[in-house]
């Protein structure tokens, strides 16, 4: 049952390989604990998850991890329940235990500002590494990418005459992300000066190393070398940090959260409400402008 899980996991939910990997690592786990209770998985009770979820706690599991596991199990029952192999699902109403998210970096948009005019006065030179560099930076700004998802652009997703990317996400999700004029501007520019031997490759970025693109640890080396240039600390940036910016920077111009979360390609809103924390001062200046006792 459990490979069963696995496939259909894969297959109908579009997971990735590593999500495969450790939701089978987590029931393993889960199986072994049970044997010691001669159990196994489709055996188990609610209070033999429970226990298990005490185990995970008392050996130093952090809250994380033992969501994770939580997260697995209760997916893995309500397939086998869904199946008719189990007369009820045994992690239903567990308690998700409680994290802490911590709130994402953000540099201002002074500093974006700063980087994105330093590779531009880079660009000029038409060097082919400053002209993707641009483009890079201007693509990621302007969409809030995953490193992953940009640098591993097909070519076939980008179009001289439109405006969007076409982005497969996690889980194999399609989205549309629109691109701003000076984006596509210096995409184009950069795709002008590609290398004949270039052109044909299946990637937007592509590299002679194994994956055949940029690979996201070259670009954080990039983002943190212009970093230095315009004298921001190196270690406060990070291609995610910059996704985290593009997020932040919306909602505090009046973006809605919803339409924040379609860019982001977000499954669940749940993960782009982190980024409501980063408004504060807008908040309390929409309290102090509209709030009626305000004006009292």
């Amino acid at each position: 049952m459990r490979d069963l899980f696995l496939d259909m996991m894969s297959v109908e939910r579009g997971a990735s390989p590593r999500t495969i990997r450790n939701y089978g690592r987590d029931l393993d786990r889960l199986n072994m604990f049970l044997r010691g209770r001669q159990k196994h998985l489709l055996s188990a009770g609610r209070d033999d998850l429970t226990s298990y979820i005490s185990h995970l706690t008392k050996t130093g599991r952090s809250a994380a991890t033992t969501a994770l596991f939580l997260s697995a199990a209760r997916q893995f029952y309500a397939f086998a329940y869904e199946e008719g192999v189990m007369d009820d699902n045994p992690s239903e109403g567990i308690e998700r235990p409680k994290t802490h998210r911590p709130l994402p970096k953000v540099i201002s948009v002074d500093e974006v500002t700063a980087l994105l005019n330093q590779v531009a006065e880079d660009a000029i030179s038409l060097k082919l590494s400053s002209l993707r560099l641009h483009a890079l930076m201007e693509i990621l700004y302007a969409t809030g990418l995953r490193v992953s998802e940009l640098c591993g652009l097909p070519r076939a997703c980008f179009h001289p005459d439109q405006p969007w990317l076409n982005v497969i996400g996690k889980g194999n999700k399609e989205r549309l992300v629109p691109l701003t004029p000076s984006s596509l501007s210096v995409t184009k520019k950069y795709l002008q000066h590609l290398p004949s031997k270039d052109q044909k490759s299946l990637f937007l970025f592509p590299s002679r190393g194994k994956a055949g693109h940029l690979t996201p640890a070259r670009f954080a080396q990039l983002l943190k070398e212009l970093a230095v240039k315009v004298e921001i600390e190196p270690e406060r940036i990070s291609p995610h940090v910059l996704r985290h910016a593009f997020a932040s920077h919306l909602l505090a111009g009046g973006a809605d959260l919803r339409v924040v979360q379609q860019l982001l390609g977000h499954a669940d809103i749940s993960t782009t409400q982190i980024y409501t924390h980063v408004t504060q001062d807008r908040l309390a200046k929409v309290m102090e402008e509209k709030h009626p006792l305000s004006k009292a």
